[in-house]
């Protein structure tokens, strides 16, 4: 059943409350050290846990840690590094051509507008807002699977893709809480909230909003 604006209005208000208290001081989850791992982190973090992604990048990044040592690697070299996570080959192909591309065209420097960043091989748009707002610092609303199912499940946005549930969020939160609510929800919904661990009416926010 849908509700009105008011009342998502009213559930985000609680929610932002809620999280801020269990989250106060969220901490991005991917390991990284300046805007090229962390553009390469999250690539790699598509269908694969950060977990895994924070295993395999500290030897991959030991070996090459900027676009210019990346570039001369062949897929291969790359792919023994990553093979682990899903999608690896594809993957570590991405990796090699969007460093060529950094080096070729914006030497060695991670670009900060998101049309240039989506340019780049196996980079969308949730790639390209963590980086944004992570590393630049700049308004983005990064929407991964956990918060799509979150804000479905909270009757926050019946968004059928993550480009319109981020629209619809970012009308709910203050854009200055955009760059934690993000990283909370993800937390929430990795700790609290699970897909299976919660049927709607069995953790603390489900509780409150559909009691």
């Amino acid at each position: 059943m849908a509700i009105t604006k008011a009342e998502k209005e009213k559930r985000a208000a609680y929610i932002l409350k809620t999280l801020a208290s269990l989250y106060p001081h969220p901490e991005p989850p991917l390991l990284h050290s300046d805007p090229f791992s962390l553009l390469v982190s999250v690539l790699l973090s598509a269908q694969t846990t950060d977990a895994r992604v924070n295993i395999v990048t500290p030897p991959l990044f030991k070996k090459a840690s900027t676009p210019q040592k990346m570039a001369k690697l062949s897929p291969e070299e790359i792919l023994s590094f990553i093979k682990t996570c899903g999608l690896a080959p594809t993957k570590a192909r991405n990796i090699q051509k969007l460093s060529q591309i950094l080096v070729e065209k914006y030497d060695g420097v991670v670009p900060k507008t998101f049309e240039e960043l989506e340019e780049l091989p196996g980079v969308g748009h949730k790639t390209a807002s963590v980086v944004m707002t992570q590393c630049f610092g700049l308004a983005a609303f990064p929407v991964d699977t956990h918060i799509h199912r979150l804000a479905k499940r909270w009757k926050l946005s019946a968004g059928k893709n993550v480009e319109q549930v981020e629209e619809d969020l970012k009308k709910l939160f203050p854009e200055k809480t955009w760059h934690d609510v993000h990283l909370q929800i993800i937390f929430y919904g990795r700790e609290h909230c699970t897909a299976r661990g919660c049927d709607g009416h069995t953790c603390m926010i489900c509780k409150k909003l559909n009691g």
